[in-house]
């Protein structure tokens, strides 16, 4: 972790709270910094908090765009349910037959330099991985989260839901995969792992990430093993959780929930302070391992 990066802990968990409503659309910028201000202390005032819980995509290289041990590009696939013409970010293993494909889903603000580096972690781990831009009808990921949440708040959500479908889809058809498709996605990325699960009975696994869970009548659908990962700290998304578990029990569906104690919403995005080293690096060894069990 850089020096200059604050933890979670150095924030009042009231800041945290209001954070996570402000980038999830439930007040607008100017009540985050209202509320904030109310927690102000020397040397940090409700501004400065924004912008140090503000990404710094600096931080996410863990692999490198040019790592010898992957192919990085651009690709266009076809959406014919959704918005067409559709763009995301490829990283295939260098070397080698067919692989065992993982589509990662951006979070509401479409595919940042965070995501990027995912499709890359994932492409060093010698799976073809591809992360789809939501913001494609928009002209692609804007720079900034701020912009790439509005413009995502923008777009028809049936119409998103129908642009990852047809990625994995396409992951299913490429010349590069052998057809086993794995999703995994970040807050809401992790609820479209979930939705499609419902949606595709031959979706290999699914690794969703503090995401909205599927709708109990729904849950009969889902085919695929799960792996889900919550943050302790994550009241808003948790409490999904109890009525999602009823039903894949009831169900009889093949899953796995880790409980990431201490650990905020976001805790996987190491661009940020709500990064949980500890639990991002164990959710990130357990989703590569349950991959490589049903991908393989």
């Amino acid at each position: 972790m850089p020096d200059d990066r604050m933890s979670a802990n150095e924030f009042p968990p009231e800041v945290l709270s209001l954070f996570d409503k402000y980038v999830h659309g439930f007040i607008d910028r100017r009540s985050f910094l209202e509320g904030a201000a109310k927690f102000a202390v020397a040397g940090m005032t409700a501004a400065g908090f924004l912008d140090a819980l503000s990404p710094r995509y600096t931080w996410a290289r863990q692999v490198e765009p040019d790592d010898p041990r992957i192919q990085a590009r651009y690709v266009e696939y076809e959406s014919p349910n959704g918005h067409g013409t559709m763009r995301g970010y490829m990283a295939s293993p260098a070397d080698g037959p067919p692989k065992g494909a993982v589509l990662v889903i951006h979070e509401n603000r479409g595919l940042n330099p965070y995501v990027e580096d995912v499709v890359r972690r994932f492409g060093a781990a010698d799976f073809l991985s591809f992360g789809p831009d939501a913001l494609t009808p928009l002209g692609g990921y804007p720079g900034n989260d701020d912009e790439g949440r509005a413009m995502q708040r923008e777009l028809d959500r049936d119409k998103i839901t129908e642009d990852f479908v047809a990625a994995a889809e396409f992951l299913m058809e490429h010349e590069e995969s052998t057809g086993k498709v794995g999703a995994v996605g970040f807050c809401f990325g992790g609820g479209m792992v979930n939705t499609l699960a419902v949606r595709l009975p031959d979706l290999a696994a699914g690794s969703p990430f503090y995401g909205r869970a599927a709708a109990a009548e729904d849950v009969p659908k889902i085919q695929a093993p799960l792996l889900i990962h919550y943050g302790g700290l994550d009241e808003r998304v948790n409490a999904g959780w109890p009525d999602f578990k009823a039903a894949l029990d009831a169900n009889g569906k093949a899953y796995t929930m880790h409980m990431y104690e201490g650990a905020n919403h976001g805790f996987h995005n190491d661009t940020t302070p709500r990064y949980d080293e500890e639990a991002a690096m164990l959710a990130q060894e357990r989703t590569m391992a349950f991959f490589n069990e049903h991908l393989r």
